[in-house]
């Protein structure tokens, strides 16, 4: 079975996403640049999987230092698991990614941002509860 991960970043409220995109997205802010520096650090060398429009927004050179693989909500977890037995996998957002796949997730990596604005997708904690460890930063 893979080492199943998420990294991710919330706002201090559990804020994720506002109209189909991250709510402190562009912000030039140290905070937020180096969140995104650490998240293509950690998952470099690794399997990313995400549904279709996250990976779409991946910029070029994350294809070439990672194996990223869009998946559909047709696809078996389980089945899409199964093709990286003994790799790191992480779980790309959001809320219906991780909920297909919180139960196979080892470990939640998140990170909060001091964001505290308007967002319409929130953090659910049962994803942490469905599977593995969490650990904040």
């Amino acid at each position: 079975m893979a080492d199943v991960r998420v990294i991710c970043a919330i706002g201090r409220s559990g804020q994720l996403g506002l109209d189909g995109g991250m709510p402190w997205e562009g912000r030039p802010e140290r905070a937020f640049v180096e969140d995104v520096e650490r998240f293509f650090e950690i998952t470099r060398g690794h399997v990313l999987i995400a549904g279709p429009k996250t990976v779409a927004s991946f910029p070029d050179f994350a294809h070439d230092e990672r194996t990223i693989v869009a998946i559909r909500s047709n696809e078996v977890p389980e089945e899409v698991l199964s093709r990286f037995a003994g790799r790191v996998v992480y779980i790309g957002g959001g809320p219906s990614v991780w909920t297909a796949y919180a139960k196979f997730v080892r470990h939640w990596d998140i990170n909060t941002l001091p964001y505290d604005g308007e967002a319409d997708t929130w953090f659910d904690p049962a994803w942490l509860l469905a599977g593995g460890s969490a650990r904040r930063s």
